[in-house]
C-alpha cells in the first residue's frame, strides 16, 4: 500500500508477533489452481478446522466459475456470499436458454425468456398472446411462429412484433445448422446474429456481465477443445449438474469477491486472480490506487494462513491467453521482480501534505489544472504562497 502516493502515511504493527509466512500458490491454469485449492480446504477440514473460518476471494465475479466447478468436483460445499452462482447470473441464464433453444426450439421456457433479450419489441403481452395461440393450436411457439407468415402472425401480435419474430426464427435456424457443420466456431455467428455482448454492455455493470459471458465463452470452447465430439446436449447436461449443487450453510466454504469481503476476517485465506488485467484491472478507466486499495483489503482479511494465488494462463476476452503475474506480489517483496519503489503521481489534491526545499512541509489548500502542471496554495505553517507542482 506504501506504493499509493494519494494517502497519509502510516505505519502498522502486528499485536500478534510473527505468524506464518504468506504462502504462493502458482498454477499453470485457473483449473488446476481450483483443484488445488479445493483439496486443501478439505485437509484443513480434515483436521478440524470450521468451514467458516475459511475463504476464497476474487476481484472480478467472473473467476467464480473455476472455483464453483472445483469445489463440486471435490465434493466441497460452498456458499456466494454478497453474489450469486456463475450460472444463476442473468447473462448466463439467458445464452443458456438461447442453448437449450438450438438443442430444442420446442423448449417454450426457454423461448419465453430469451425472445426479447435483446430488444424486439416482444412485450409480455405479445408472448402471452403467442402462448394462446399455441395452444390453441396445440403445437410449440417457435412451431407457431416459423410456419406461419408474418400476415398471419400479425393476427396474433402487431405487424412489427410478427416481423421481429420471424426474423428471430430464422436466426435461431441458421444458429442450428452452423452448430450442426462446427460447434466450435458457431459462437462469432451467434453473437454476430444475436449479439448478447453488446447488449449487456449497455446495461447497468455491464463491463462486469461481458467479463461473466467471455467467461463462458472461453470454457465452452475449452470444453470442445478437449473433446472434439462434445455435442451441445452434453455440454448443457455437464453444466446443469455443476450448478445443481445445494447452498448449504452448513461446512460450506465462503467464495466472493474483495468488494464483499470489506469488514470481515478469516482465519485461512485464499486471494486468487492475482494477475495483471485481472488484478489489477488494467484498460481505459482503470484507477491503480484504487486496485492497490483492494488488494490491501483482500490481504488484510487474513487472520493467520494467507495464500496468493496466480496462472500462467486464464479465459481473457473468450479466448485462452498467457497472462504475467500481478505487480502486487513483486510490491509486496513476495517475489522476485521490480526493486520496491514508491511512484511518483503528478497529481495534486486539497489536504496533501507537500515538502518545499525553502518554505518545508505545508498543505494543499487548493489545486488547480495549469496546462501540464498545477498551480497549487499552500500553506506553510501559516505562510500561504501560490506555487507551480514543479517547484
Amino acid at each position: 500500500i506504501e506504493h499509493n502516493s494519494q494517502r497519509i502515511g502510516k505505519k502498522l504493527t502486528s499485536r500478534k508477533g510473527d505468524g506464518m509466512d504468506v504462502k504462493i500458490f502458482h498454477s499453470l491454469d485457473e483449473s488446476l489452481e481450483s483443484r488445488a485449492i479445493a483439496r486443501e480446504v478439505k485437509e484443513l477440514l480434515a483436521k478440524g478446522v470450521s468451514s467458516d473460518e475459511i475463504a476464497v476471494l476474487y476481484r472480478i465475479n467472473a473467476l467464480s466459475r473455476s472455483l464453483e466447478e472445483g469445489f463440486t468436483k471435490e465434493g466441497l460445499s460452498f456458499k456466494l456470499l454478497g453474489g450469486m452462482r456463475f450460472y444463476d447470473r442473468a447473462e448466463i441464464k439467458d445464452i443458456i436458454s438461447y442453448f437449450r433453444l438450438f438443442s430444442n426450439p420446442h423448449d417454450d421456457f426457454s423461448l419465453e425468456r430469451i425472445v426479447n433479450k435483446p430488444k424486439r419489441a416482444i412485450g409480455k403481452v405479445s408472448v402471452d398472446k403467442l402462448k394462446k395461440a399455441a395452444f390453441e393450436k396445440q403445437c410449440s411457439i417457435f412451431t407457431l411462429i416459423n410456419d406461419n407468415s408474418v400476415d398471419e402472425l400479425a393476427a396474433v401480435v402487431s405487424k412489427k412484433a410478427a416481423a421481429s419474430l420471424k426474423e428471430f426464427a430464422k436466426h435461431i435456424e441458421t444458429l442450428r445448422n452452423e452448430i450442426e457443420s462446427s460447434l466450435y466456431n458457431f459462437l462469432e455467428l451467434f453473437e454476430e446474429l444475436i449479439g448478447m455482448k453488446n447488449f449487456y454492455a449497455a446495461t447497468p455493470e455491464g463491463q462486469e456481465r461481458v467479463l461473466n459471458i467471455d467467461e463462458f465463452y472461453g470454457y465452452f470452447r475449452e470444453a470442445i477443445l478437449k473433446n472434439p465430439h462434445l455435442s451441445l446436449d452434453t455440454f448443457l447436461n455437464d453444466i446443469s449438474l455443476q450448478s445443481e449443487q445445494d447452498q448449504l450453510d452448513e461446512n460450506a466454504i465462503t467464495i466472493m469477491s474483495i468488494h464483499a469481503s470489506k469488514g470481515l476476517e478469516f482465519e485461512h485465506l485464499y486471494v486468487i486472480g492475482l494477475e495483471e488485467e485481472f488484478f489489477p484491472l488494467l484498460g481505459d478507466g482503470c484507477n491503480m490506487e484504487e486496485e492497490r486499495r483492494l488488494g490491501y483489503v483482500a490481504i488484510t482479511r487474513a487472520k493467520s494462513d494467507l495464500t496468493l494465488c496466480y496462472v500462467d494462463s486464464r479465459f481473457y476476452k473468450g479466448q485462452r491467453k498467457r497472462i504475467e503475474k500481478s505487480r502486487f506480489l513483486c510490491e509486496a517483496g513476495l517475489i522476485q521482480g521490480e526493486s520496491l519503489k514508491i511512484s511518483k503521481n503528478p497529481s495534486f489534491k486539497k489536504g496533501d501534505l507537500v515538502k518545499h526545499k525553502i518554505f518545508g512541509i505545508g498543505r494543499v489548500q487548493s489545486s488547480t489544472k495549469s496546462g501540464r502542471e498545477y498551480k497549487l496554495k499552500i500553506n506553510f505553517g501559516g505562510s500561504k504562497r501560490e506555487i507551480l507542482s514543479s517547484f
